[in-house]
Formats: structure tokens, C-alpha cells, sequence
């Protein structure tokens, strides 16, 4: 199940229309039109971008990790894999990426799985879920609620799957200025959480910030 499909972009930083640094703890928001490119850079090494997309044009239509892995056989993602919608039809493809493999079953942190995961203390604990959340009250259309939150990818992150079955949250496989690119298939909404999750090796025990970049087809 090992995937390690290193590809590096012919994209040039200087001719990118968009760059934005996403702090740690941060989340960001943005349409994609179709054929624009995507990419999101690890600046410091081993953080954990928690991303979910949707057809911007049917909110409803979020990603499904079930439908990513059933397309592809494989339960990580790299350069290659077809990002799926829950209706199956795909909204992104990953087109270049230098840290190899990426997590689609960790999910994301909340106040509720800290305190499960870790202690009863941490439940105030700033989370992904919590940045989610108001990133999505931030729209003016009202088109997205909490409902609209699906299992996410966690671009960066190593979550290796025990010979049973469990999941284990590892030190990372990525290094700084590790990325990568997605390409929109029609138009995507795009939502990410720089993960500011301290209590497990995802982040090295030290959120750090990530950068956003966007290309013309």
C-alpha cells in the first residue's frame, strides 16, 4: 500500500497568480476555477495540511475519501490519485508532489478527539474542526454548515495502517518546502486547516506555517 510518487512541477513561484502563507492554526477558503492549479507548500518540514474540497457549483458534493480510495486501489495519495466527490464524480487531481504520500483516513482534530486521544484537559485545545468551522461561517452565501464536514485529506501527514487494522500517527515522511499541486477538474471549492495539533508527531510537536499558491491552466 506504500506509495511514494515523487513528481516535481514545471510551475514556476513567479508566474503564480495567488501566494499566501497559512499560519499554524489558521484556516483559508477559496473557489478554484476550473483547470487552475493548486499548490501547497510544507515551508518548515512535517505539518499537516487538513484540506476538504467541494463542487463549488453543489456545495453538497464534498470529498469522499471512500469514493478516492475505491477509484484507486490505494489508501494514500500522490501524484496521480483522482479526488472524488461523494456522487463520484472527480473534482481534482493531484498533478505533482514531492513529499510522496499523503493520508485520507486520520481525519481531523477536534475538541472531541483530543480529549479521547490524548486527555480530558485538551478539550480546549484550538482544533481543525474548530477552524473548519469558522472558515465556513465566514462565507456569505450560507451555502456550507457543519454538516457539509467529511473525512478529510491530510496532505503531509503519516498515518500508517497496523498490520490489524489501527492507525498509527507517525513522524512525518515530509521536509521543508516539500508540496503539492492539485489541478481543478471543473470548479472547486477548496477549505484548509493548517493543522495546529501539538499533542502528536504529525506536526513534530511544532505547527508550523504552509503556503498557498495558484496557477492559470
Amino acid at each position: 500500500m506504500a506509495v511514494f510518487n515523487r513528481v516535481e512541477s514545471p510551475r514556476l513561484t513567479q508566474d503564480a497568480i495567488y501566494s499566501e502563507v497559512i499560519q499554524a492554526g489558521d484556516g483559508w477558503m477559496r473557489v478554484l476555477k476550473p483547470g487552475q492549479v493548486l499548490r501547497i507548500v510544507d515551508l518548515e518540514g512535517n505539518q499537516a495540511a487538513d484540506t476538504l474540497f467541494y463542487d463549488a457549483e453543489n456545495p453538497e458534493d464534498h470529498y469522499s475519501a471512500v469514493a478516492t480510495i475505491a477509484g484507486q486501489s490505494n489508501i494514500y495519495l500522490s501524484t496521480g490519485s483522482v479526488l472524488r466527490a461523494e456522487s463520484g464524480k472527480a473534482l481534482l487531481e493531484i498533478v505533482a508532489d514531492t513529499c510522496g504520500r499523503h493520508d485520507t483516513v486520520g481525519g481531523s482534530c477536534s475538541a472531541q478527539s483530543n480529549t479521547v486521544r490524548y486527555s480530558h484537559d485538551k478539550l480546549s485545545m484550538h482544533n481543525c474542526r474548530d477552524t473548519f468551522m469558522l472558515q465556513l461561517a465566514q462565507r456569505e452565501s450560507g451555502a456550507y454548515t457543519k454538516r457539509d464536514l467529511a473525512p478529510n485529506i491530510n496532505f503531509f501527514m503519516n498515518v500508517p495502517v497496523t498490520p490489524d487494522g489501527g492507525l498509527k500517527f507517525d513522524d512525518g515522511v515530509s521536509a521543508p518546502g516539500c508540496y503539492v499541486e492539485v489541478q481543478s477538474l471543473g470548479s472547486s471549492m477548496v477549505l484548509i486547516s493548517n493543522c495546529p495539533q501539538l499533542n502528536n508527531p504529525c506536526n513534530a510537536y511544532n505547527p508550523t506555517p504552509i503556503q498557498v499558491l495558484i496557477w492559470e491552466k
